[in-house]
């Protein structure tokens, strides 16, 4: 099988299946999905949108996370994994959401990962998510997912998001994104994926390894 065939096999399937793919991330605006992404990390979405909606009553703006103590921060976030870099973070990248950028959340990789806590991963969901531009970001379930199909073959997250953007047109990125990433999450998961009940298997490199 080519490689042309196996992302041809895959992106049909996801395309056909699962249209219009979306985070699972709740929010209202973009710093809201900011703030969400940044306490995402290494931590189930569902955890963070139980702790979310206190925190945003609290600290709606930029502009009132910043005002608020980074101890006041942690209160709302405790429950996330690293609570105290975490609060840190969202108490400097609001100060320089305000003092920077107007309060606005930028729309360039530079700005973006010129804030604390937000690195290449959080900028490119930011683009693709609020900005709709055509971005992957790798996070452990797309790196996992897309090395063991056998779209990527990176050692890091930067050499799989380079292949899978060279491989996945413009308007599908984003996309391709959300659908890879949920297959980690429900159904190639890291300790016992679930071969049985995947989909995929006929383009799987993985499995097919197996066999």
């Amino acid at each position: 099988m080519t490689i042309k065939e196996r992302y041809a096999g895959v992106l049909e399937y996801f395309m056909r299946t699962q249209p219009n793919p979306t985070t699972e991330l709740v929010y209202n605006n973009p710093f809201e999905i900011l703030v969400a992404v940044i306490l995402s990390a290494q931590c189930t979405d569902k955890r963070v949108n139980m702790v979310t909606p206190a925190l945003f009553r609290a600290y709606p703006t930029p502009q009132a996370m910043a005002a608020a103590s980074v101890d006041d921060i942690l209160q709302y976030v405790k429950s996330v994994s690293y609570p105290n870099s975490k609060a840190q973070h969202l108490h400097d990248m609001s100060a320089m959401l305000v003092e920077q950028f107007g309060g606005i959340v930028p729309d360039t990789m530079e700005r973006l990962t010129s804030l604390p806590g937000v690195g290449r991963k959080t900028a490119n969901v930011m683009l693709g998510l609020v900005f709709g531009k055509a971005a992957i970001a790798v996070d452990t379930h797309v790196f996992r997912v897309a090395n063991r199909l056998g779209l990527a073959h990176g050692k890091t997250p930067l050499e799989v998001e380079k292949t899978l953007t060279r491989h996945i047109a413009p308007e599908l990125r984003f996309k391709a994104h959300h659908w890879i990433l949920l297959h980690g999450r429900y159904v190639c998961k890291a300790i016992r994926p679930d071969c049985l009940n995947c989909s995929l298997t006929h383009w799987c490199k993985h499995y097919s390894s197996k066999q």
